[in-house]
C-alpha cells in the first residue's frame, strides 16, 4: 500500500510504516503539506494493528545528482515564513502550530520509529529527528540549529534537547550554530546509533523484514563512529558558556586569549543578539519544562512573536534572500537587547490562540 505526492512518500511496507521525504532540490525542507501527510500518516498507523514501526528518511533525487541527496532535512519553509512576518504573521503561525504537532506526536508516539539522519539535518529537520525513538547517524551527518544566523532560535524542540545536553554543550551549539558530525552526536546522545551510509539500505531492508527486531538489527549494523572532535572543547564550552547572561558569555570569551574563544566570539558577533537572549532563556526555561507539551506551548508563543520581528525579517533577507551575509541586527549588541523586551516575547498567548496538540 503506497500513497505518493509531491513531497513526502507515505507507504506500507511488510509491517512497517514509511514516511519519506521528497523534496530534493529544496534539500526536503519541511513545507505544511508535508507536516499534514505526516500527522496523518501517523494518526492512521496509531490504531493499525498491522503497522508495528515506522521509518522515516528521505527519497533520493530522482535524476541520480549526489549533491540533491546529502540531506536528510534541511529545515523548513523559511521563506514563507519571512514573507508572512512581513504582513499579519497569520500563516507564520498556522506553520508553526502544524510543525509543532508533528514534532509532538512523534516524540509520544507509542510505536518505534527510526530517523535515518543520513546528511544535512538542520532546523526543522532536528525537529522530526529527535522525537524518534532511535536515531541513526552517519559519517554524512550535519547536525546544527542555526537559527540565531537568521534571527531566530533553535525551536522545534530545541529548548528541550538542547538543554539535556551535558554541560553546556546545548548552549554553546544554540549559539553558535555549530555543525556537528555524526560521531559528535552519538556521543552526546543526539543519535542513538551510528551506522555507515552503505549498509543503511541493508538495515532498512531488515527492519522492514522483521520490525520487532528492530533493536537488534540497529546493535548488529552499528559501527566505532570515531572521535567527538567537539567534546575536546567541552571543559573550556562549560566555563565560557556558563552563564544564562549573554553579556557574561561575551566577556568570558574576550578575555580568554585562546583561538578557540577567539574564532567562537567571531562567530556569536554575526549573530542576532535579540535571537542569542531568546535561546539562552529558551534552554533555561526548557531544563525545568514538565512535559514536551509545555515545551511546544511556549516555543509557539515565542515564535509567533519573533517571526514578526525585525531580526528575523532582516535575516532572512541577508542570508537566504540578497545572500550578503551581512545583517544590521536591531538591537545591535547583547547590551541593548532589554529584559522587558525579552519578557514581551515570553509572554503566554491568550488561550484561544495558544498551541495545542493534534488529536
Amino acid at each position: 500500500m503506497s500513497d505518493v505526492s509531491s513531497d513526502v512518500l507515505v507507504s506500507v511496507e511488510g509491517r512497517v510504516g514509511r514516511l519519506r521525504l521528497n523534496r530534493p532540490r529544496a534539500l526536503h525542507a519541511l513545507n505544511a503539506a508535508m507536516c499534514e501527510a505526516m500527522l496523518a500518516a501517523l494518526a492512521a498507523w496509531r490504531s493499525d494493528p498491522a503497522v508495528e514501526a515506522v521509518i522515516l528518511d528521505h527519497a533520493p533525487d530522482p535524476d541520480g545528482d549526489p549533491k540533491l541527496s546529502r540531506g536528510f532535512c534541511a529545515g523548513g519553509d523559511i521563506r514563507m515564513l519571512a514573507e508572512s512576518g512581513r504582513g499579519d504573521g497569520a500563516a507564520a503561525r498556522a506553520f508553526f502550530h502544524l510543525e509543532y504537532q508533528l514534532n509532538h506526536r512523534l516524540f509520544t508516539y507509542a510505536k518505534p520509529i527510526v530517523a535515518f539522519m543520513d546528511g544535512i539535518t538542520m532546523g526543522g529537520g532536528v525537529g522530526i529527528a529527535l522525537p524518534c525513538r532511535y536515531r541513526v547517524a552517519t559519517e554524512n551527518t550535519k547536525f546544527a540549529m542555526p537559527e540565531t544566523g537568521i534571527g531566530l532560535f533553535p525551536d522545534v524542540g530545541g529548548g528541550w534537547y538542547l538543554s539535556r545536553l551535558p554541560g553546556r554543550v546545548g548552549q554553546y551549539v544554540g549559539l553558535t550554530g555549530y555543525r556537528l558530525d555524526g560521531a559528535e552526536c552519538l556521543a552526546l546522545g543526539l543519535a542513538t546509533h551510528f551506522v555507515p551510509a552503505d549498509r543503511l539500505g541493508e538495515l532498512k531492508a531488515r527492519i522492514v523484514g522483521d520490525p520487532g527486531g528492530m533493536e537488534a538489527a540497529l546493535l548488529d549494523r552499528e559501527n566505532e563512529a570515531g572521535g567527538p572532535a567537539l567534546l575536546d572543547h567541552a571543559a573550556e564550552i562549560d566555563r565560557l558558556f556558563a552563564s544564562d547572561r549573554l553579556e557574561d558569555v561575551f566577556a568570558a570569551l574576550e578575555a580568554d586569549a585562546s583561538d578557540f574563544a577567539r574564532e567562537t566570539l567571531a562567530t556569536l558577533r554575526t549573530k542576532s543578539p535579540q535571537a542569542m537572549k531568546v535561546s539562552l532563556k529558551l534552554l533555561r526555561d526548557g531544563a525545568r519544562m514538565a512535559t514536551f507539551e509545555d515545551e511546544m506551548r511556549q516555543e509557539y508563543a515565542v515564535g509567533a512573536r519573533v517571526v514578526q520581528r525585525h531580526d528575523f525579517l532582516e535575516g532572512v533577507r541577508a542570508v537566504i534572500v540578497d545572500k550578503d551575509h551581512a545583517p544590521n541586527w536591531n538591537p545591535a549588541t547583547p547590551e541593548d537587547v532589554s529584559d522587558h523586551l525579552i519578557d514581551q516575547i515570553f509572554a503566554p498567548l491568550r488561550e484561544g490562540e495558544a498551541w495545542q496538540p493534534a488529536r
